[in-house]
Formats: structure tokens, C-alpha cells, sequence
């Protein structure tokens, strides 16, 4: 879903914004799954998937899907493309906003699991 991205930057500073903006949503979703998971005996790598996932449905799948779109839709006209490319943000460099968005989701969800108190040996021993 889009949200407003009139405010931010453009290329890396556009992309490093959104991705902040990823790492967040994804911290407070990793202690709202968190909450839920410790009751249902989930794993924490469940924990982290899920909160990764939700955070890309909420901050990043707008991009993403404009991405995917410009990428592999058929554009029958110029003034399409001209109507389409209007609507998107910093359209030049989506595919760095869209990098960011997932790497922020990724490391807000570590985030939070490190924050909670990953156990990291046993993650690393695969315990």
C-alpha cells in the first residue's frame, strides 16, 4: 500500500528514509507477533519471518508492486506511461527504495528480537 511520500528525499537519502521508516514498523510488529507467539510456543525464527513479512505488506509492497509493474506490464502509449510515472515517487530510483524498504524490514525484525534477548549462541548452534 502507498502512503505519503511527498516528504521524502530522493535517490539515497529517499531510500534510506523509507527503509528507517521499514526497520521501524517492523521492530513494533516483531513485539506485537512476539506477544502472540510466546503464547502459541512459536520459535523466534517464526517470530522474525512473520513480522518481516507483515512490515513489507505495509511499507513496502506500494513500491514493490510499482516495481514489478513498470518492469514486466506492456505500455501501449506514451501518454500512459507519462499518467502512470506521475503517480509514483522518485520513479528513477524505486529499486534503491525498494532494497532499503527490505533491508529496514529485515533488520528492524533482528531488532527486535535482539532488543527481547536473542539468545545468540544457541541461534548460531542452531539449538
Amino acid at each position: 500500500m502507498h502512503y505519503d511520500q511527498s516528504w521524502m528525499g530522493y535517490g539515497l537519502v529517499g531510500g534510506l528514509e523509507a527503509g528507517a521508516i521499514s526497520a521501524v514498523v517492523a521492530l513494533v510488529l516483531y513485539w506485537i507477533v512476539h506477544a502472540f507467539g510466546r503464547r502459541n510456543g512459536w520459535t523466534p525464527l517464526r517470530e522474525i519471518t512473520i513480522a518481516f513479512l507483515l512490515s513489507v505488506l505495509f511499507t513496502a509492497s506500494g513500491d514493490l508492486w510499482d516495481l514489478l509493474y513498470f518492469s514486466y506490464a506492456r505500455m501501449d502509449s506514451i501518454e500512459f506511461l507519462k499518467v502512470r510515472l506521475a503517480q509514483v515517487h522518485d520513479p528513477d530510483n524505486i529499486g534503491l527504495r525498494v532494497f532499503w524498504e527490505l533491508l529496514g524490514a529485515f533488520v528492524g525484525a533482528a531488532l527486535g528480537w535482539i532488543l527481547r534477548g536473542g539468545d545468540w549462541r544457541r541461534a548460531f548452534r542452531g539449538d
